[in-house]
């Protein structure tokens, strides 16, 4: 589970960056022709929603078009939330030379744009690189995204992100109890401003904190929390990754039969999306119980 959670968690911020860009970052009508703008939040959310489905070169493309746009009208705030974007995939695709070539150039342009906020953001998604990576210790990122998140004060999608993030580090610290409320502080944002597929998330995260702290009810009681809400906003691939995990955790505790029925969920919604990697994972996993 923590391979996945770790992917799970790459495609999860390239949301949240998304999210916070059609928010809060959106153009206001001032008669002005914008639609270069217009266009880079719109391709940037059919980009994340392709990364989201597992079509990673697709979003890839659509994200690269996305910056060079920015650049033809020399908007660099918007390069930033590109290229942060850009580099999230990249990671994922396990280009991690690219991905944190990506991230340095946000840090420099915002540090141009004089915008202490986005500047944050940028350096804990540096962070977070290096934490999946394994390029610093969780205590180096944890301390580095502590620190950084003293500056994020307007945007609370930017605030519910360097909580996931210092959960991650937490975890990986074995600081269970820690990690779990940091998530929480996470969803406890994503619930009020009613962003369900991101408090999915939130419960997935906290599932898997819970099953290496050995609270197997636990965690299979936060998957079933973010299996009702992928439900709702039909998030087929967190609804796969969800009926996965919850065959880990049933494997974990010696519950083979349990984890074959919800590893054949996860399967059916593989195949259902068309990705056969995924679906020739999970018939791996199964074959093992056997």
């Amino acid at each position: 589970m923590k391979k996945k959670l770790k992917l799970r968690l790459t495609v999860f911020f390239a949301v949240v960056l998304a999210v916070s860009i059609s928010c809060s970052s959106v153009p206001r009508d001032t008669g002005d022709i914008i639609h270069l703008r217009s266009l880079v939040e719109k391709e940037m959310a059919v980009a994340v929603r392709e990364a989201g489905r597992g079509n990673y070169e697709t979003a890839l493309a659509l994200l690269r078009e996305c910056k060079r746009r920015a650049v033809l009208v020399d908007d660099m705030a918007l390069m930033v939330r590109c290229g942060l974007s850009l580099g999230n995939v990249l990671l994922t695709l396990g280009q991690f030379d690219e991905a944190f070539a990506e991230w340095e150039e946000a840090v420099a342009l915002a540090q141009r744009q004089g915008d202490r906020e986005l500047l944050s953001v940028s350096r804990i998604f540096q962070a977070r690189g290096k934490l999946v990576s394994g390029s610093v210790s969780a205590q180096t990122v944890l301390d580095e995204v502590t620190r950084e998140a003293a500056n994020l004060r307007t945007d609370r999608l930017f605030i519910a992100f360097s909580w996931q993030v210092r959960g991650l580090a937490l975890r990986e610290l074995r600081s269970y109890r820690e990690a779990e409320d940091a998530f929480k502080r996470s969803l406890d944002i994503h619930e009020k401003e009613r962003y369900l597929e991101n408090a999915s998330f939130d419960w997935y995260t906290i599932a898997s904190v819970r099953s290496l702290a050995g609270n197997t009810s636990g965690a299979l009681q936060a998957l079933e929390s973010a299996i009702i809400l992928d439900r709702r906003v039909e998030n087929s691939w967190g609804l796969a990754a969800n009926w996965r995990a919850v065959g880990d955790v049933h494997r974990r505790a010696g519950n083979n039969s349990e984890a074959i029925e919800a590893y054949q969920r996860s399967g059916a919604i593989f195949t259902a999306m068309g990705n056969e990697r995924e679906v020739a994972e999970i018939s791996r996993r199964i074959d093992e119980l056997f």
